[in-house]
């Protein structure tokens, strides 16, 4: 069964960083693309990042220049080093994996979110 375990969220102040990393584990023979969501309550969850197969990145306009991804494609993991945090940052950060899985019976497409971490940024 492939799961997304995320670590890393918490309180932080205004101007500080936090590190997210979420661990995709299962019967994942490669990987299309991982990255970040966010979600405050009562908007719709809005991508942050994403990273491909071949590194290609893509952020988000508010988070550029503040936030990098990163993917340990040994370990099926990816991270979200976020710094200059903003209180407007505050949000639940979910991971997301689009994988290809299966087994010799077949291969198919999938994709799997993390459980969400809480992210707080106040003074």
């Amino acid at each position: 069964q492939e799961q997304m375990v995320e670590s890393g969220g918490g309180f932080v102040q205004p101007g500080g960083s936090l590190r997210l990393s979420c661990a995709a584990s299962g019967s994942i023979f490669s990987t299309n693309a991982m990255g970040w969501y966010r979600q405050v309550p009562e908007k719709q969850r809005e991508l942050v990042a994403g990273i491909t197969s071949d590194g290609s990145t893509n952020y988000a306009d508010s988070v550029k220049g503040r936030f990098t991804i990163s993917r340990d494609k040994g370990k099926n993991t990816v991270y979200l080093q976020m710094n200059s945090l903003k209180p407007e940052d505050t949000a639940v950060y979910y991971c997301y994996g689009n994988f290809r899985v299966g087994s010799v019976a077949g291969l198919y497409d999938a994709q799997f979110w993390g459980q969400g971490t809480q992210v707080t940024v106040s003074s």
